[in-house]
């Protein structure tokens, strides 16, 4: 079952509340994103922990719920 942008973009903005967030279905199918976030939190941070922490925030669903996401982050 496919996620929608909507979904995607709740999940992490209630981890990271103050977070810039951009969601792009790449192929139009639901299973294919893109995302950037901006956030405070990611100050710091390694990209690796950066992610990690997005990955944190989506629950598990990667890889069932959301075949494949793009991710790019950045702190403010």
């Amino acid at each position: 079952m496919a996620m929608d942008a909507g979904e995607i973009e709740r999940l992490i903005r209630a981890k990271f509340p103050n977070a810039l967030v951009e969601i792009r279905d790449l192929a139009g199918d639901g299973d294919h994103y893109a995302a950037h976030v901006v956030a405070p939190e990611f100050k710091g941070k390694t990209r690796v922990q950066q992610h990690q922490m997005v990955y944190e925030a989506l629950g598990g669903r990667m890889g069932g719920a959301l075949h494949a996401l793009a991710l790019t982050t950045a702190a403010p």
